[in-house]
C-alpha cells in the first residue's frame, strides 16, 4: 500500500498544471524547436535507461563540422537541424542539416553574420511540417525549405523593423504558433511581432508604452531584446505571448500585440536569458547576475490584467540553463548547485552541488543536467531530495563553456559543444 501511496504522489508531482499552448505537431522520436514542440523542455518519451553505467550510455556517433556556436539542436523526421559557422569564412552562420542515422551532414545554408560578445549562433531552429525557421546573431531570421535549406523569404530585425538587442546581440528561437511566428527585435517600433509564418508579412508590432526605466548603473530601456525566448499561452482566459524582455517579463494579446501586463522585478541589470514558464494563471520567471526568481500572479480587475508578485527569491540565480517546471516544482542550476522550487510555498525545496552551473531537459522521471564545463548527469525528478543516478564526463571538451541544451529525442541524447555534436543512446535494451 505505501508503494502505490509513494508511486502516486510521484505522478502527482510530474503533472504540469495548464501548460502552455502546444505550437507544433510531431512524429514520434521529434523535437522540433527550442524546449520541444511546446517549448517546457519536457520530453514525453518512456522506455530510458533508469541509471547509466560508469562511462556514461553508448556513444552511437559524432559529428565534428559544425563550427562555432551555442545553439541548441531540433530533431524532425530524420533530420537534425543547428545552427553552425562555416570554415572558410568564420563569421558567416548557417543553418545545417544533419542525418540522425549517422552524423552526416546533408546541407548547410549561409545566411547571417556572427555579432555580439561571445561570438557564435545561439538560436534553436523550429521546425514546422517542410519549413525550418531561425535567427542568426545580427537579426537575420531566415524562412528555409526543411528538404534542401532553399530560402523561402527572410527577415533583417536591425532593417525592417529598427530592431535593437543587447550585447550578446541575438539570441532568441523564434516561436511558431498555428499560422503566425513570433519573435522579438527589440526597440520602440517593433519589440515584439508577429508575422505570416507562409509569406513573412506583419500581422501585427507589439504595442509597449514607454514604461519607466529600471533603477541601477545601467539605463535599461524596456523594449530592448534580451536574450530569452516567447512562450504562449492562456492567462485569465486570454490567450497571449509572453516574453522576457530587457526591462522585465510582458504578456501580450496574441491577437492585438497589445500589453496586458508586465513583470520587473527578476529582470537584472546584465542579461535576461531564460524562458519564462506559466504555472496557472501566473508566471515564474527568474535571471542571474544579481537578479532572481519571482512568481506573479496575472489578475483580472474588469477588462485589465495586472501582475502581482506572489514571492521572490534573490538565491534563484538561473539563466541560459533554463527551468523545468514538473507540478508544483521548478528545476534549475545556478552558478553552484542544480535546485527545486516549490512554488506552493514560494521557498527552495532543496539545492545540492550536482555538476555545477548547468542546462536541463526532462524525460521519463529525470532530467538531464548537462554542466557548461563538460560533465552529464542523471537526476531522478525528486522534489523531496537529490538522487542522482549517474554521471559521466563528455569527450574531446571544447575550451569554451557548453551552453546549449541538452536534447531527447527517438531515445537518443543529443550534446553539442561548440563545433562537436554527440548522439548517445539512452533506450533501454528491448525497449
Amino acid at each position: 500500500m505505501k508503494g502505490r501511496l509513494a508511486t502516486f504522489a510521484m505522478l502527482l508531482w510530474l503533472v504540469p498544471l495548464a501548460p502552455a499552448l502546444a505550437q507544433l505537431k510531431t512524429e514520434p522520436g521529434d523535437w522540433p524547436a527550442w524546449r520541444g514542440p511546446d517549448r517546457t523542455g519536457i520530453s514525453k518519451e518512456t522506455g530510458l535507461l533508469k541509471a547509466w553505467p560508469a562511462e556514461g550510455p553508448r556513444l552511437l556517433w559524432k559529428a565534428s563540422n559544425l563550427g562555432a556556436g551555442y545553439s541548441s539542436p531540433a530533431v524532425s523526421r530524420g533530420k537534425l537541424f543547428v545552427l553552425g559557422t562555416t570554415k572558410d569564412t568564420k563569421d558567416e552562420e548557417c543553418l545545417i542539416a544533419i542525418d540522425i542515422k549517422n552524423g552526416e551532414t546533408l546541407w548547410s545554408r549561409p545566411f547571417g553574420k556572427m555579432a555580439g560578445a561571445y561570438p557564435g549562433p545561439r538560436c534553436s531552429p523550429t521546425v514546422d511540417g517542410d519549413r525550418i525557421y531561425a535567427i542568426s546573431s545580427n537579426g537575420k531570421l531566415l524562412c528555409a525549405e526543411a528538404a534542401n535549406g532553399k530560402q523561402v523569404w527572410i527577415k533583417d530585425f536591425r532593417k525592417d523593423f529598427s530592431g535593437k538587442a543587447g550585447a550578446w546581440a541575438y539570441t532568441e528561437s523564434p516561436l511558431v504558433d498555428g499560422d503566425i511566428l513570433v519573435c522579438t527585435p527589440g526597440g520602440e517600433v517593433a519589440p515584439i511581432v508577429a508575422l505570416n509564418k507562409t509569406t513573412g508579412e506583419v500581422i501585427w508590432k507589439a504595442d509597449i508604452p514607454n514604461l519607466p526605466d529600471l533603477p541601477g548603473p545601467r539605463k535599461r530601456t524596456y523594449t530592448t531584446a534580451a536574450y530569452s525566448s516567447a512562450i504562449v499561452g492562456e492567462i485569465q482566459g486570454v490567450k497571449q505571448y509572453v516574453q522576457f524582455l530587457s526591462g522585465g517579463v510582458v504578456g501580450v494579446n496574441a491577437a492585438t500585440g497589445m500589453l496586458l501586463w508586465h513583470y520587473d522585478r527578476p529582470a537584472s541589470e546584465t542579461a535576461n536569458i531564460s524562458t519564462p514558464i506559466q504555472y496557472g494563471d501566473s508566471i515564474f520567471a527568474a535571471s542571474a547576475h544579481g537578479g532572481g526568481g519571482g512568481l506573479a500572479n496575472i489578475l483580472k480587475d474588469g477588462t485589465k490584467l495586472e501582475a502581482r508578485e506572489a514571492f521572490y527569491l534573490n538565491q534563484v540565480q538561473i539563466d541560459h540553463g533554463g527551468m523545468i517546471r514538473l507540478g508544483d516544482y521548478v528545476y534549475g542550476t545556478h552558478s553552484r548547485a542544480l535546485m527545486c522550487i516549490d512554488l506552493k510555498a514560494g521557498k527552495i525545496a532543496w539545492q545540492d552541488k550536482s555538476v555545477g552551473k548547468s542546462a536541463i531537459v526532462y524525460a521519463d522521471g529525470h532530467l538531464y543536467v548537462r554542466s557548461e564545463r563538460g560533465a552529464i548527469a542523471l537526476v531522478e525528478a525528486n522534489p523531496e531530495r537529490y538522487i542522482e543516478k549517474g554521471q559521466f564526463a563528455q569527450p574531446e571538451r571544447s575550451k569554451q563553456n557548453a551552453w546549449a541544451h541538452p536534447v531527447i529525442a527517438g531515445g537518443r541524447l543529443y550534446l553539442r559543444d561548440q563545433s562537436v555534436l554527440l548522439c548517445y543512446d539512452v533506450k533501454q535494451v528491448g525497449q
